[in-house]
This record gives C-alpha cells, sequence and structure tokens, in this order.
C-alpha cells in the first residue's frame, strides 16, 4: 500500500525520474534533491511541457506548491 501525503507550500528542486504517456498528459514521478524532504518521490501529471517523456529522465526542475497545487517546471 502506498501512503498518501502532500507537501507543504515552498519551492522543491527535484529530479525527473521517471516519465510516460498518459494520453495528452505525462505521468511524471520526481524526487527531492535538497531540504527537509531531500529523497521523497512524488507524481505528478503535466500537460503542456512540450518535450518528449524520454527526454525528461534525470532531467533537473523545480516543484511549485502553492495551496496544495503542485506545477512541475522542467530545465529542458
Amino acid at each position: 500500500m502506498t501512503e498518501m501525503f502532500r507537501l507543504p507550500d515552498g519551492t522543491y528542486d527535484v529530479l525527473v525520474v521517471d516519465a510516460t504517456a498518459d494520453g495528452d498528459a505525462l505521468a511524471i514521478e520526481i524526487t527531492i534533491i535538497g531540504g527537509d524532504h531531500k529523497g521523497d518521490v512524488v507524481s505528478v501529471r503535466a500537460t503542456g511541457l512540450g518535450v518528449d517523456e524520454l527526454d525528461l529522465l534525470g532531467v533537473p526542475g523545480t516543484l511549485h506548491v502553492v495551496d496544495g497545487a503542485p506545477r512541475l517546471t522542467v530545465d529542458t
């Protein structure tokens, strides 16, 4: 069983560890690479990134959490 947790609002440096096309979206798993949540793996769905799923593997990015809602930007 996977326990769901909610990240506190903030900005997190992340690294993409997996990405899978899911219709017009990407299912992306990222790991947080610093701070109190270092090593935590978070799953997000993203649209509008304009990149192929394979091109995301190993790419750094930033996860912004505002009012519990995540927004991912990647450094492509």
